[in-house]
């Protein structure tokens, strides 16, 4: 909780407890309980007054459950359970009064979420899930590290080239190698593949925001997000095809404004036809990742994309990545032919690794954590390098002066092949 707390002596914490109010709810938690391998026994009877109770006389749990529906004086209550309880434990309160009055002065008071009555298995899931990731985050009186925040849009050139494969990656590649908070928008409205490359179900939330754009707020991306790891939230969708998105980009502005503010680090998947209709979603990004491959259709559209970029996005350092190049034989266009074309050097050229990218399908991981000691993996970790390094000062990223997230290849060292990036 936020609100103030008595310190005592710590004692080793019960990850869970509960107090609750009726039978209905209690069964429910002690389902959800097992799944999570807490006791079903830490569920108890007597709601809010039973925990100030209990709790004033012994240790407090890392999650607290407590049910305020027999409570005449909510935000009373919950100061005198702050009261007993000690620093650090997370309290998720449920009740039967649906006033947004009274969650906000719920939150205020230190309270982590607050669930209405009946609520169902996937949002006491979502709830818990929101806990453990606040208790696996920074505790009280430790040392942030104040960074600015870091928005990359990975777009290709055409369907199929692996964009939203590369985007995934980076995405988790910077929470779990850089430690960043990251959010990985997958705009790809009925197609999308960001949660699915995770094994992650995509949820409704990024179309309940195109449907109602005014509900887009903290609370609501706290909601919409579907947390893959610590580090990593996705929010993506598989809209029905039979049901046009209409959007006149409102939304996705408001989407982005609130994870900027959420998370250090946002990757948008942007579909390129997404990236025509609404051209206001790459005005803000530092680095846009080009994905192509060596063809001629590739090299056409990797042309006309550079070039709109220059116009759209003249802010953004642009990286181009050629990607699923065969390593035997030749491709459809040579790597010097290609750069001619459009007038600049690939910056990454990824190998065609069907095995690995199989094995990541088919165990819903990100290729480059499936790819570690494979080529393709510390290829697409120096691409995640690059872009940190943007937005940490450097000029180039594999510079190694000063003490930048890179540096001298800092988190990244262990899984790159030498000190210094390789670029095309």
């Amino acid at each position: 909780m936020n609100a103030p707390f008595h310190s005592r002596a710590s004692a080793l914490r019960d990850p869970f407890t509960a107090y609750v109010c009726d039978d209905a709810t209690a069964e429910l938690l002690k389902v959800v309980v097992a799944e999570l391998g807490w006791a079903p026994e830490k569920v108890h009877k007597g709601g809010l007054r039973n925990a100030v109770q209990t709790l004033s006389v012994s240790a407090s749990p890392s999650i607290l459950f407590v049910d305020m529906s027999e409570s005449g004086d909510p935000l009373n209550d919950i100061n005198s359970l702050a009261e007993v309880c000690e620093p650090g434990t997370v309290v998720i309160a449920t009740g039967q009064v649906n006033d947004v009055r009274l969650y906000r002065d719920l939150v205020a008071s230190g309270i982590q979420d607050y669930l209405l009555k009946p609520f169902n298995p996937d949002q006491l899931r979502d709830a818990f899930a929101h806990a453990q990731m606040t208790l696996a985050g920074p505790r009280g009186g430790e040392q942030s590290v104040d960074r600015p925040h870091l928005s990359a849009a990975v777009i290709g050139v055409r369907g199929g080239v692996g964009a939203s494969t590369i985007a995934s990656s980076i995405a988790w590649l910077f929470g779990d190698k850089s430690g960043r908070t990251t959010a990985l928008l997958d705009l790809d409205i009925h197609f999308g593949t960001g949660a699915l490359a995770l094994d992650l179900e995509p949820g409704r939330g990024l179309t309940d925001a195109i449907e109602n754009p005014s509900r887009i707020d903290g609370l609501f991306i706290e909601r919409a997000m579907v947390r893959a790891n610590d580090r990593l939230a996705v929010l993506s969708a598989e809209a029905p095809i039979n049901q046009p998105a209409f959007s006149d980009g409102t939304a996705f502005h408001q989407l982005q404004e609130e994870i900027r503010s959420a998370f250090e680090c946002t990757v948008v998947d942007l579909p390129r036809a997404m990236m025509i209709q609404h051209p206001h979603l790459v005005h803000d990004v530092q680095a846009v990742v080009v994905v192509a491959e060596f063809t001629l259709a590739a090299t056409r559209d990797t042309i006309r994309i550079l070039s709109w970029l220059k116009t759209n996005a003249p802010q953004s350092r642009v990286f181009v990545v050629a990607n699923r190049t065969p390593a035997v034989g030749l491709p459809e266009i040579s790597r010097k032919d290609f750069e001619a074309s459009i007038e600049r050097k690939v910056d990454f050229v990824l190998p065609y690794d069907q095995k690995t990218a199989a094995q990541a399908a088919k165990l819903g991981k990100p290729l480059a954590e499936v790819g570690k000691t494979a080529k393709i993996g510390p290829l697409v970790t120096e691409i995640a390098a690059s872009l940190s390094a943007i937005v940490d000062g450097e000029a180039e990223a594999g510079k190694s002066s000063g003490k930048s997230l890179l540096g001298k290849l800092g988190d990244f060292k262990a899984i790159l092949p030498s000190k210094k990036l390789k670029q095309g």
